[in-house]
């Protein structure tokens, strides 16, 4: 069988994604249409406005609400753990403090890469892309920046699990800001309209057939591969990304959450169309005149505003259109389906504040609403998203010389979720429980306690980097052994004291005698 080119295989799996495409723009169109616009849009496209915004303010909220949960500010949502088996090899001279600061270093160098190449930005747009479309891909650069590819700019097959097994790409660029390798490929191919049409550069990441293991990559241009762009992954540290909301057996993509909604709002925004175009009727206004009549029209529309004039009030009539029974009954169905639609979106069920920082217990609120009500997707994400997003973090950082390089299958990432989305607080939390029940054996119990250990750890749970903060054993062994040399020095130095005032005087007294002998000598000599 002939190979194909990357071009020929993403137009035979484009065939098979214009169904869910097609889904996708149909839910964008009800809450965000620029999110997933029509085909043949672009920059001069004048979007369809919908009648109502709340299928916009839900996807929002919701997918600021995933946002806070998945990436939660000043708080790591991964904790590397360390086996026991491990943890006891060390030595007993490392105590479980003393790796817990090494690790929770780690966590922050880790996360504080996420803030400085701002991953929230890219993160909110992917997360409305898969709540509307249901289908996102996420790319991690080698400079450890987020690219979010649209579902209409990749195709994807799965195998019979679901498991991806191919993922191809399609980067759209202009010929000036293509790279150096890929404008000496436009010159052997000699075509100058190259240099004025854009160019589309395929990425292939697939599946190792050798081995099942480990992914295999490389692009291609013009159908032809591009040079030195050939690659390898390990299976686990991959730095694509593809999500998708909602699984069916046997289907390469996923379903939206506003898919599951797409009815109620679909009659939404035909009855908020409905009032709007009825309440513009009805607030037109005409005034009849009978043709027959004594009062002349010209009269009554020159007139101004309480002028007197001759004419039969009879003669003139209002035409009005009476449906506010039926304007009535529109509102109580949209107000019916507003909330529902509220409830669905979570809008109305909320304890975050608008601040910069935000207390862990609201954090710990809102992944467990995530969980309760959208039926573990949160938990999904965690698996889907967070793990593959540390994986590939940690191993691209460890690449770089930017993290020491951790023991293989020793030393692991674990994502924390659910009620344990607090991080290492919650080690804090148990560590202040453990505290107050041994308080009232009183010094029995406190002398039994490792101060030093137990210090580390709350540090360590707390996230502060402990480094020179607290004194090692030899330091304090050192300071104690120097106050107790102080303290003998201050209890013996007033009897030394006395003694050498003593030796002075009887030191002057004998010199004394002895000059006073010395003199008496020469006085019986003489």
């Amino acid at each position: 069988m002939a190979k194909v080119s990357v071009k020929t295989r993403y137009s035979q799996l484009e065939t098979l994604r214009q169904q869910f495409l097609d889904r996708a723009r149909d839910s964008a169109e009800f809450t965000i249409p620029s999110l997933i616009p029509r085909e043949g849009y672009n920059r001069t496209t004048e979007y369809h406005t919908p009648y109502q915004g709340i299928g916009a303010r839900g996807t929002n909220n919701l997918a600021s609400k995933l946002l806070l949960a998945l990436l939660p500010p000043n708080t790591p949502f991964f904790r590397l753990s360390i086996d026991e088996f491990t943890l006891a090899q060390v030595g007993t001279n490392a105590l479980k403090g003393d790796v817990e600061n090494a690790m929770s270093s780690i966590e922050r160098v880790v996360m504080n890469e996420m803030e400085v190449n701002n991953f929230r930005t890219a993160m909110y747009e992917a997360l409305r892309h898969l709540i509307v479309g249901g289908n996102v891909l996420l790319y991690i650069t080698p400079d450890l920046q987020m690219k979010v590819y649209h579902m209409n700019r990749y195709v994807i097959k799965r195998d019979f699990i679901g498991n991806v097994i191919e993922i191809i790409t399609k980067d759209t660029v202009s010929p000036s800001s293509a790279p150096e390798i890929v404008k000496e490929m436009m010159k052997e191919e000699g075509d100058k309209s190259n240099y004025e049409n854009t160019i589309d550069i395929f990425t292939y990441v697939r599946r190792n057939e050798s081995n099942g293991k480990g992914w295999i990559v490389h692009q291609e241009v013009f159908d032809k591969e591009i040079p030195n762009s050939q690659g390898t992954y390990p299976s686990d540290k991959s730095p694509f990304i593809p999500l998708r909301y909602t699984s069916i057996d046997n289907e390469d993509w996923g379903r939206g959450f506003i898919e599951e909604y797409i009815g109620d709002l679909r009659s939404l925004e035909a009855l908020y169309r409905s009032v709007v175009e009825g309440s513009a009727a009805a607030s037109k206004v005409l005034f009849l005149v009978k043709p027959n009549g004594s009062t002349r029209l010209k009269t009554l529309s020159e007139s101004p505003n309480g002028a007197i004039r001759e004419g039969n009030a009879e003669d003139v009539s209002t035409l009005q259109m009476n449906k506010g029974a039926d304007f009535n009954i529109a509102f109580q169905t949209m107000r019916m389906i507003q909330d529902r639609l509220q409830f669905a979106f979570m809008l109305n069920t909320s304890v975050q504040r608008d601040a910069e920082r935000v207390t862990a217990r609201e954090i710990e609120y809102v992944s467990k609403e995530l969980d309760d009500s959208l039926g573990g997707l949160y938990s999904l994400l965690s698996q889907e998203l967070q793990l593959p997003l540390i994986n590939r973090l940690m191993f691209q950082m460890e690449r770089t010389k930017r993290l020491p390089k951790l023991p293989k299958d020793q030393v692991k990432p674990k994502i924390v979720t659910g009620l344990e989305a607090l991080g290492r607080s919650t080690d804090l939390q148990r560590l202040n429980t453990f505290a107050q029940q041994i308080a009232p054996f009183g010094e029995a119990a406190l002398g039994a306690l490792n101060i030093g250990e137990y210090i580390s750890r709350v540090g360590a749970s707390l996230g502060v980097d402990m480094k020179g903060l607290i004194k090692s054993q030899e330091q304090l062994a050192q300071e104690q052994q120097e106050a107790q040399q102080q303290a003998l020095q201050e209890q013996v130095a007033p009897t030394v004291a006395k003694e050498g005032m003593g030796m002075v005087r009887d030191s002057a007294k004998q010199a004394q005698e002895q000059e006073a002998k010395q003199q008496q000598q020469e006085m019986e000599r003489s």
